[in-house]
């Protein structure tokens, strides 16, 4: 895994949607695609902010209309991303201490361009064919 770089194993593409976009249809369109999140992007594929399957459960316990209520009302803001070439266990770190499960990847203009999921990191560990040794990595 030391090795490795984020766009190695980042998820493309990434399921987006604007902020307008309602509940019924992300949480739609999410089983359909069998993922637990959406992001939401505001200007160009920029990343504006998170929608997650533990978002939509909220929906239901506060027992609101999800096909009238936006996924801007539920989503997640002021999403920390990570660029496609930083070290995997870098970003596994900063998933780690920032109690991440999704991270939106982003290129050099800050566009979306993939994310990484601990099922994507859990991936990896599991291969036999990955070198999965831990040592510091330098950037």
């Amino acid at each position: 895994m030391t090795k490795l770089r984020v766009k190695d194993v980042m998820t493309t593409p990434m399921l987006t949607l604007e902020a307008e976009t309602s509940i019924t249809e992300a949480a739609d369109a999410m089983r359909k695609a069998t993922i637990k999140s959406v992001v939401v992007v505001g200007e160009g594929c920029r990343p504006a902010g998170i929608f997650t399957s533990t978002d939509a459960l909220s929906v239901i316990a506060d027992n609101i209309p999800a096909d009238e209520t936006a996924v801007q009302k539920y989503m997640t803001t002021g999403v920390e991303t990570v660029s496609p070439d930083v070290a995997l266990t870098a970003a596994a770190e900063q998933m780690h201490d920032g109690g991440y499960s999704h991270l939106p990847v982003t290129d050099a203009d800050d566009d979306g361009v993939g994310i990484l999921t601990k099922t994507d990191l859990a991936e990896v560990v599991s291969d036999p064919t990955t070198d999965t040794s831990v040592t510091t990595v330098n950037e």
